[in-house]
Protein backbone atom coordinates (compact mmCIF):
# COMPACT_ATOMS: atom_id res chain seq x y z
CA UNK A 1 0.00 0.00 0.00
CA UNK A 2 1.40 3.25 -1.13
CA UNK A 3 0.89 6.77 0.92
CA UNK A 4 -2.28 8.89 1.20
CA UNK A 5 -2.35 11.57 -1.55
CA UNK A 6 -2.84 14.19 0.69
CA UNK A 7 -0.02 12.93 2.65
CA UNK A 8 2.19 12.79 -0.33
CA UNK A 9 1.72 16.34 -1.42
CA UNK A 10 2.34 17.74 2.11
CA UNK A 11 5.59 16.81 1.88
CA UNK A 12 6.00 17.77 -1.46
CA UNK A 13 5.06 20.66 -0.45
CA UNK A 14 7.27 21.66 2.46
CA UNK A 15 9.43 19.74 0.67
CA UNK A 16 12.81 22.35 0.63
CA UNK A 17 11.35 23.74 3.93
CA UNK A 18 11.83 20.21 5.59
CA UNK A 19 15.41 20.51 4.07
CA UNK A 20 16.70 24.07 5.25
CA UNK A 21 14.76 23.02 9.31
CA UNK A 22 15.64 19.47 10.05
CA UNK A 23 18.60 17.94 10.68
CA UNK A 24 18.06 14.17 9.69
CA UNK A 25 20.29 12.50 12.28
CA UNK A 26 20.07 9.26 14.03
CA UNK A 27 16.83 10.41 15.78
CA UNK A 28 14.80 10.55 13.26
CA UNK A 29 15.85 7.82 10.96
CA UNK A 30 16.85 5.43 13.81
CA UNK A 31 12.41 5.94 15.27
CA UNK A 32 11.34 5.14 11.76
CA UNK A 33 13.67 1.71 11.69
CA UNK A 34 12.37 1.18 14.73
CA UNK A 35 8.94 1.22 13.35
CA UNK A 36 9.35 -0.96 10.47
CA UNK A 37 9.01 2.34 8.32
CA UNK A 38 12.50 2.32 6.94
CA UNK A 39 14.65 -0.89 6.36
CA UNK A 40 18.36 -1.12 7.14
CA UNK A 41 19.44 -0.67 3.70
CA UNK A 42 17.45 2.68 3.89
CA UNK A 43 18.85 4.04 6.87
CA UNK A 44 22.40 3.59 5.52
CA UNK A 45 21.61 5.21 2.28
CA UNK A 46 20.32 8.07 3.93
CA UNK A 47 23.43 8.09 6.02
CA UNK A 48 25.50 7.96 3.46
CA UNK A 49 24.68 11.12 1.98
CA UNK A 50 27.15 14.01 2.23
CA UNK A 51 25.36 16.99 4.17
CA UNK A 52 22.36 16.90 6.65
CA UNK A 53 19.90 18.92 3.94
CA UNK A 54 20.77 15.50 1.25
CA UNK A 55 20.05 13.11 3.75
CA UNK A 56 16.57 15.01 4.50
CA UNK A 57 16.08 14.59 1.13
CA UNK A 58 16.72 11.39 1.09
CA UNK A 59 14.19 10.37 3.35
CA UNK A 60 11.42 12.61 1.78
CA UNK A 61 12.30 10.35 -1.43
CA UNK A 62 11.83 7.12 0.57
CA UNK A 63 8.33 7.84 2.62
CA UNK A 64 5.95 7.87 -0.26
CA UNK A 65 6.51 4.38 -1.46
CA UNK A 66 6.44 3.29 2.59
CA UNK A 67 2.93 2.72 3.17
CA UNK A 68 0.11 4.62 4.65
CA UNK A 69 1.78 4.42 8.08
CA UNK A 70 4.72 6.78 7.24
CA UNK A 71 3.59 10.04 7.50
CA UNK A 72 2.47 9.43 10.82
CA UNK A 73 5.39 7.80 12.34
CA UNK A 74 7.38 11.14 10.71
CA UNK A 75 5.04 13.76 12.30
CA UNK A 76 6.05 11.35 15.70
CA UNK A 77 9.53 11.02 14.90
CA UNK A 78 9.62 15.04 14.59
CA UNK A 79 7.86 16.10 18.56
CA UNK A 80 10.82 15.85 20.52
CA UNK A 81 13.30 18.18 18.45
CA UNK A 82 11.36 20.17 15.73
CA UNK A 83 7.62 20.42 17.22
CA UNK A 84 7.48 23.76 15.26
CA UNK A 85 7.83 21.73 12.13
CA UNK A 86 5.39 19.20 13.10
CA UNK A 87 2.64 21.74 13.85
CA UNK A 88 3.56 23.33 10.18
CA UNK A 89 2.76 20.33 8.67
CA UNK A 90 -0.50 19.05 10.35
CA UNK A 91 -2.01 22.11 9.59
CA UNK A 92 -1.09 21.70 6.59
CA UNK A 93 -2.94 18.25 6.19
CA UNK A 94 -5.83 19.68 8.56
CA UNK A 95 -6.18 22.43 5.32
CA UNK A 96 -6.69 20.00 3.00
CA UNK A 97 -8.22 16.81 4.63
CA UNK A 98 -10.48 18.00 7.56
CA UNK A 99 -12.52 20.50 6.12
CA UNK A 100 -13.12 23.32 3.48
CA UNK A 101 -12.77 26.86 5.00
CA UNK A 102 -13.06 29.24 1.80
CA UNK A 103 -14.66 32.06 3.31
CA UNK A 104 -15.03 31.53 7.34
CA UNK A 105 -17.21 29.20 8.88
CA UNK A 106 -17.58 26.97 5.87
CA UNK A 107 -16.47 24.01 7.35
CA UNK A 108 -17.28 20.38 5.68
CA UNK A 109 -15.74 16.85 5.93
CA UNK A 110 -13.82 15.71 3.74
CA UNK A 111 -15.89 12.32 2.93
CA UNK A 112 -18.98 14.37 2.64
CA UNK A 113 -17.22 16.91 -0.05
CA UNK A 114 -16.31 14.27 -2.65
CA UNK A 115 -19.94 12.62 -1.79
CA UNK A 116 -23.09 12.83 -4.64
CA UNK A 117 -26.28 15.23 -2.56
CA UNK A 118 -28.90 13.28 -2.31
CA UNK A 119 -32.49 14.34 -3.80
CA UNK A 120 -32.97 14.56 -0.25
CA UNK A 121 -30.31 16.93 0.17
CA UNK A 122 -31.05 18.76 -2.83
CA UNK A 123 -35.18 19.43 -1.46
CA UNK A 124 -33.83 20.80 2.06
CA UNK A 125 -31.29 23.22 0.19
CA UNK A 126 -33.81 24.16 -2.04
CA UNK A 127 -36.05 24.89 0.57
CA UNK A 128 -33.35 27.35 2.13
CA UNK A 129 -32.20 29.06 -1.14
CA UNK A 130 -33.02 32.35 -1.59
CA UNK A 131 -33.18 35.04 -5.18
CA UNK A 132 -29.80 33.90 -5.69
CA UNK A 133 -30.71 30.65 -6.51
CA UNK A 134 -30.67 31.30 -10.25
CA UNK A 135 -27.03 32.59 -9.67
CA UNK A 136 -25.99 29.23 -7.66
CA UNK A 137 -27.35 27.45 -10.87
CA UNK A 138 -25.64 29.11 -13.21
CA UNK A 139 -22.63 28.72 -11.72
CA UNK A 140 -22.95 25.11 -12.09
CA UNK A 141 -23.05 25.13 -15.32
CA UNK A 142 -27.09 25.16 -16.18
CA UNK A 143 -28.12 27.87 -19.33
CA UNK A 144 -30.18 30.75 -18.40
CA UNK A 145 -32.67 28.66 -20.95
CA UNK A 146 -32.62 26.33 -17.84
CA UNK A 147 -33.59 28.14 -15.46
CA UNK A 148 -36.19 29.48 -17.47
CA UNK A 149 -37.58 26.50 -18.14
CA UNK A 150 -37.44 25.05 -14.47
CA UNK A 151 -39.61 28.37 -13.97
CA UNK A 152 -42.13 27.80 -16.59
CA UNK A 153 -42.74 24.16 -15.56
CA UNK A 154 -43.20 25.55 -11.74
CA UNK A 155 -44.78 28.81 -11.80
CA UNK A 156 -46.63 28.73 -8.49
CA UNK A 157 -43.81 27.16 -6.76
CA UNK A 158 -40.08 28.61 -6.31
CA UNK A 159 -38.78 25.65 -4.02
CA UNK A 160 -40.13 23.23 -6.62
CA UNK A 161 -38.12 25.95 -9.63
CA UNK A 162 -35.19 25.50 -7.08
CA UNK A 163 -35.34 21.71 -6.59
CA UNK A 164 -35.98 21.06 -10.78
CA UNK A 165 -32.55 22.95 -11.10
CA UNK A 166 -30.10 20.97 -8.51
CA UNK A 167 -31.69 18.02 -9.94
CA UNK A 168 -30.71 18.72 -13.28
CA UNK A 169 -27.55 19.56 -12.52
CA UNK A 170 -26.75 16.16 -10.88
CA UNK A 171 -28.36 14.36 -13.18
CA UNK A 172 -26.21 15.94 -15.87
CA UNK A 173 -22.74 16.34 -14.19
CA UNK A 174 -23.10 12.75 -12.70
CA UNK A 175 -20.63 11.71 -10.36
CA UNK A 176 -18.73 15.04 -10.44
CA UNK A 177 -22.26 16.62 -9.17
CA UNK A 178 -20.23 16.73 -5.84
CA UNK A 179 -21.32 17.93 -2.38
CA UNK A 180 -17.89 20.08 -3.26
CA UNK A 181 -18.65 21.70 -6.54
CA UNK A 182 -22.29 22.72 -5.02
CA UNK A 183 -20.64 24.89 -1.67
CA UNK A 184 -18.05 25.98 -4.19
CA UNK A 185 -21.20 27.60 -6.03
CA UNK A 186 -22.87 28.41 -2.55
CA UNK A 187 -19.57 30.52 -2.09
CA UNK A 188 -19.17 32.35 -5.13
CA UNK A 189 -22.96 33.36 -4.82
CA UNK A 190 -21.61 34.65 -1.51
CA UNK A 191 -23.96 33.00 1.20
CA UNK A 192 -23.89 32.44 4.26
CA UNK A 193 -22.81 29.07 5.55
CA UNK A 194 -24.86 28.53 7.69
CA UNK A 195 -27.42 27.65 4.59
CA UNK A 196 -25.79 24.21 4.87
CA UNK A 197 -26.72 23.88 8.35
CA UNK A 198 -28.95 20.49 8.46
CA UNK A 199 -29.05 20.48 5.00
CA UNK A 200 -26.13 17.58 4.41
CA UNK A 201 -27.71 15.61 7.78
Amino acid sequence: MTMDPDHKEILRKHRLELSSNINTDDTIVQYLYQEDILTLNHVEDILAETSSKKRTLKLLDLLPVRGPRAFEKFLVSLEAEYPWVRERLQQGLDSRTGQVTAQDGWAVQESVLDSVPSERHLNRLAGRLGPEWECVLLDLGLSAEDVYRCQANHPLAVRSQVLAGLVQWKQRSGRAATVRELVRSLQAAELHPSILDQVLQ
